[in-house]
């Protein structure tokens, strides 16, 4: 069996009673052995050297699996962590307002007759002119501007063939409409376009809201006033009321079958 270690040791300097296990007298100094005794297991063996703090750990490096997913270079604007936008800029919406400005421009070399619609069997290329024509200053900005906000937002959540098609079917589309009920009038303007994409995106944040109040932060104070602006277009220009009542019910019957598809 082995030997129990003493209770204690007796410093031969200052005669006090120190541990067995010092190798210095904690109230003298002076040395009492060169090392410290080995601190023995209950079945007898010495518990295991510990490691020398000169030798160093060897640390292995992860292997890399080849089929692991690597992150490839940042886009323009894109912040390490968030993932980027998967179809970048929102061109759609930039070439309609481009062209807007365009055929607004161009009513310094030409007439308004010559781009807007006058008659179901007209040229079928100015349903599309007319579409981005407008009357003045204040109507092309306001037209304008609701074409890019909330083309930007449609674009942004369902996409520019999304976006593309709404256009079609609330411009063009409700031209077409309201040159069958106002026979004898010019039929243009891009506001019927910017309420239905207004439309079209109002209420799919409204039904959302209505299932999930506070879900959202969308400010509808400022949608409200660019749509009655939009609305209040043709009562200062010569745009016509029907076509953009219509444009804003094409928007929305839009927005209600764009509420139950799953933003991109």
């Amino acid at each position: 069996m082995p030997s129990s270690p003493d209770l204690f040791v007796v410093c031969k300097n200052c005669q006090a009673e120190v541990s067995p296990y010092i190798t210095e007298c904690p109230y003298c100094g002076t040395r009492l052995r060169k090392r410290a005794p080995k601190i023995e297991r209950e079945g007898g063996e010495p518990l295991p050297p510990k490691p020398s703090g000169r030798l160093r750990r060897k640390t292995t490096k992860p292997v890399a699996s080849p089929a692991s997913p690597r992150l490839g270079r940042l886009r323009s604007g894109e912040m390490p962590g968030l993932r980027g936008d998967e179809y970048g800029r929102q061109w759609a919406t930039i070439v309609l307002v481009f062209l807007s400005f365009g055929i607004w421009l161009s009513l310094a070399f030409t007439v308004e007759g010559d781009l807007a619609v006058i008659a179901l069997d007209g040229d079928p290329w100015r349903f599309v002119t007319a579409t981005f024509l407008n009357d003045g200053t204040a109507a092309q900005l306001a037209a304008v501007t609701g074409l890019g906000v909330f083309g930007w937002l449609l674009e942004r959540r369902h996409g520019p063939i999304v976006l593309v098609a709404l256009f079609a079917l609330c411009g063009p589309g409700a031209l077409v409409a309201a040159t069958a009920l106002e026979t004898d009038t010019l039929v243009f303007g891009t506001h019927p376009a910017a309420l239905g994409l207004l439309f079209a995106w109002l209420v799919p944040v409204l039904l959302a809201r209505r299932r999930r109040p506070g879900d959202d932060e969308a400010d509808l104070l400022g949608v409200l006033v660019i749509g009655a602006v939009l609305l209040l277009v043709p009562a200062v220009t010569q745009g016509t009321v029907a076509a953009g009542l219509l444009g804003a019910a094409i928007g929305a019957l839009a927005g209600l079958g764009l509420a139950g598809l799953r933003p991109r």
